[in-house]
């Protein structure tokens, strides 16, 4: 009897993964649909075109807008370029090759994605079709990720792991960075590897693999991975009251990565990516000096804080909830590990209308309550990872 429940089991299984694979394909053809190009897919584009023809920018810069216009909606491609008086940065990357070019730093430290985008293209993909196929490509491979992840969570109940991994390839946030051309969709699934490698306890070197692949798709995630390394080197001398070596290593390899990355794209920092997202874009960055104060930072921050409070509503009771059902300390430290990068990158990007930014973050500190839930109720046990 044992037996034959446990190929009914395992059929239950691969019925809730074939229905699940269905869906989340449909879902990918529709997000596909409903693709969109916007303002960042003339710099990503730039990127990767910049690999193949490094020392011909106005060749660069004359294909990224021709192959746009053949592509795009006739309103989206007229949003890129920018027609309107108050669109002035934008007819300026539009027209001269100089002012386009300054602003790809910003774009090409994201090096695993435009090395991804660059291999789409290799493969016979135009241009825009790259961007946008990489998002919906990453789209259904999160789908079944999410599968997986959701089945190591709740390890008796298929069907659950199924209709949940659907529920959030539905979420707004979810289904629209599938849409857009952003590296956004492109890091969530190295983001769900994580929690996969998390769950089945992989070991302190595969975990660095993970960490390092998500800072080379997405240095500016290199708090996300350096306050997991500082959480476990806090846990371990809390319980073994010793620093484990190996955590500060990975953190001098991460860091050196991360430095080397800034450098070779020559970055222009943090301070000047604030300057342009939330002061003024800049048409010529060699131009004019971003500068401000720190009272106008703050000034900035507050009044982003109070259209935040969506994300603080949801991310304060998910953790409470993950509090209240768990005792695991462990648990309680990678959760509180998760919220606070939510506010990390809201304190250093606080693009509080934008979802998008904080959707990855969202996501994992939902999957842990989930398993605190799972735990409190089901006898499934997470230890430390080896």
């Amino acid at each position: 009897m044992g037996f034959l429940g446990e190929k009914s089991v395992n059929f239950k299984w691969k019925i809730s993964f074939l229905i699940t694979l269905i869906l989340v394909f449909l879902l990918s053809i529709w997000n596909y649909k409903n693709r969109m190009y916007d303002w960042d897919m003339p710099g990503y584009m730039g990127c990767f075109y910049t690999m193949i023809m490094p020392d011909n920018p106005e060749k660069v810069h004359h294909l990224i807008y021709e192959e746009i216009k053949k592509e795009a909606p006739d309103y989206e491609y007229k949003d890129i370029i920018g027609v309107k008086k108050f669109d002035r940065t934008r007819q300026y990357f539009t027209n001269n090759t100089q002012s386009f070019t300054e602003q790809l730093p910003y774009f090409q430290i994201k090096v695993g994605y435009n090395l991804a985008l660059l291999s789409l293209y290799k493969l016979g993909f135009t241009g825009p079709m790259s961007v946008t196929m990489l998002s919906i490509i990453s789209y259904f491979i999160s789908g079944v990720l999410l599968f997986f992840v959701l089945k190591n969570i709740f390890p008796d109940k298929p069907f659950i792991s199924g209709f949940l991994s659907i529920i959030i390839c539905l979420l707004p946030p979810v289904a629209f960075i599938s849409r857009i051309s952003t590296p956004d969709m492109f890091v969530f699934q190295f983001m769900l590897v994580f929690m996969l490698g998390f769950l089945r306890k992989w070991s302190d070197w595969n975990m660095f693999l993970i960490l390092f692949l998500i800072t080379f798709v997405r240095p500016d995630y290199i708090t996300f991975t350096l306050t997991y390394l500082f959480t476990l080197l806090l846990y371990d001398f809390y319980k073994e009251k010793k620093i484990k070596l190996s955590y500060c290593l990975q953190t001098v390899l991460l860091l050196i990565l991360y430095v080397i990355i800034m450098k070779y794209y020559n970055y222009p920092g943090w301070k000047a990516l604030f300057y342009d997202t939330f002061i003024y874009r800049r048409p010529f960055i060699s131009a004019e000096v971003a500068d401000f104060t720190v009272g106008k930072y703050f000034e900035i921050l507050f009044s982003k804080l109070l259209y935040f409070k969506k994300v603080t509503l949801a991310s304060v009771s998910m953790l409470f909830v993950i509090y209240y059902l768990s005792k695991d300390l462990y648990i309680r430290m990678i959760s509180a590990f998760i919220f606070v990068n939510i506010y990390i990158k809201f304190v250093f990007f606080p693009q509080s209308a934008e979802l998008r930014f904080y959707i990855s973050f969202i996501i994992l500190l939902l999957l842990m309550m989930l398993y605190a839930v799972s735990k409190k109720y089901k006898s499934f046990q997470l230890g430390k990872i080896a």
